[in-house]
């Protein structure tokens, strides 16, 4: 089958690879119909090559066609369409059964002291084959997979993968109270959908804060509030006229680890990026920081007693932070990977409704073929060509290739 796999920094290919195969009877085949790009394989893409292999197949954000199931697999069945969540979980550990199935303890990865495996991310996170491929291998199917309708098209559904339970997680985190105010650092996707979830759920002021012309736009047509800090030259004080001189009641970092304005962690990062695998892994877990523009900017924003919600992806093991403030002011932090089955029964309504409440069908921009991926990857980490989010499609090739008479 084809994949897009991981051969350097910043160098991706579409390689054949080998067909993913029942390897334990919790598994299931699953057909890749949609996968999309997300942001944090951007930091894959340019920041955390150390962690990864030439050849590492990438992607967690997948829905398809169930093509086999393992005989533990049982409540799926061959035909079912499914969405695959970004992280593996049992659904029957301690972790699972408390709705904290990132940290599920059947798949953790203990071997790097972290939280449950991951498709297609890293050594740290189990070194599972992604999703940007034809087929993929979905371990724990007896749990993971969710069972979605037969019609309508796949963006519909296909970000309960991963971009809307974090912007739903982001925003419950983040402890709006009702009628309360909001501000979302950064309108990518994940900040694009926790703006409206944050509308949806009853926040009187969403203020969204970016700096690229079509993610301010495209936040405007659902309603929210947006400052462009390319030209508002104090962003704090707006944000304070806007919400009676306070600050926000909650502040979500949607941005993480490469964020604008911090060169001297950015210069860290690049040189990373140039060593060994071995040392810049080291230096990483024992010095590494992050640019923290974003997240300096959520502190700013929120007031006394208020809380920050951080669904941005970080990875330094050293980030400074001004804790003085911090406990002066009473600041509430909230962080993780999504939980991603404890809101699926949230979502679904929302997502099946006709009327589109959060605007699914409006956050894709690109949708291309699965050879095209890296050129993908080069638009959405260089925000060209209105570039919002992408969607890859493996299904124009696999038809040529059934025509061919070649395998799968």
């Amino acid at each position: 089958m084809r994949a897009v796999t991981w051969q350097g920094r910043e160098k991706l290919s579409v390689e054949d690879v080998p067909d993913p195969r029942i390897e334990e009877p919790t598994d299931a085949i699953v057909r890749v119909t949609s996968t999309a790009i997300c942001g944090s394989d951007l930091h894959l893409y340019s920041v955390l090559g150390m962690y990864l292999d030439p050849g590492d197949v990438l992607g967690h954000e997948t829905m398809g066609i169930v093509e086999e199931v393992g005989s533990a697999a049982n409540r799926l069945k061959v035909g079912d369409r499914v969405v695959v969540p970004f992280g593996i979980a049992c659904g029957t550990c301690w972790m699972c059964t408390r709705g904290l199935q990132s940290q599920c303890e059947t798949t953790q990865v203990r071997a790097q002291d972290k939280g449950a495996a991951l498709f297609g991310y890293t050594k740290l996170y189990g070194q599972v084959p992604g999703g940007q491929a034809e087929y993929l291998r979905v371990p724990q199917a007896q749990y993971g997979p969710v069972v979605v309708p037969a019609g309508g098209p796949d963006e519909r559904y296909l970000y309960l993968s991963d971009v809307l339970p974090t912007a739903w997680q982001a925003v419950e985190y983040a402890a709006v109270p009702p009628g309360g105010s909001v501000v979302v650092v950064g309108l990518g996707p994940i900040g694009q959908m926790a703006a409206r979830v944050a509308r949806h759920r009853g926040a009187v002021r969403v203020i969204g804060l970016d700096l690229v012309p079509e993610r301010l736009e495209m936040a405007r047509r659902h309603g929210i509030e947006v400052l462009d800090v390319s030209v508002v030259d104090d962003v704090a004080g707006a944000v304070l006229d806007l919400t009676d001189g306070r600050g926000a009641d909650g502040v979500i970092d949607a941005v993480g680890m490469e964020a604008h304005g911090s060169p001297g962690a950015a210069l860290a990062q690049r040189a990373a990026g140039v060593l060994p695998d071995s040392v810049a892994s080291a230096i990483n877990e024992k010095v590494g920081v992050d640019r923290l523009m974003a997240l300096l900017t959520a502190l700013a924003l929120v007031r006394r007693g208020g809380t920050v919600s951080i669904s941005g992806v970080y990875g330094g093991a050293k980030d400074p932070l001004p804790m003085m403030e911090l406990f002066d002011r009473q600041v509430t932090l909230r962080m993780g990977q999504a939980n991603v089955r404890r809101w699926i029964d949230d979502l679904m309504p929302l997502v099946t409704d006709e009327a589109d409440p959060l605007g699914v069908l409006d956050l894709r921009t690109h949708r291309l073929g699965l050879e095209d991926a890296p050129r993908g990857y080069d638009l959405f980490q260089k925000k060209q060509d209105g570039c919002i989010k992408v969607v890859l499609d493996p299904a124009a090739r696999r038809s040529a290739a059934s025509e061919a008479g070649e395998p799968r």
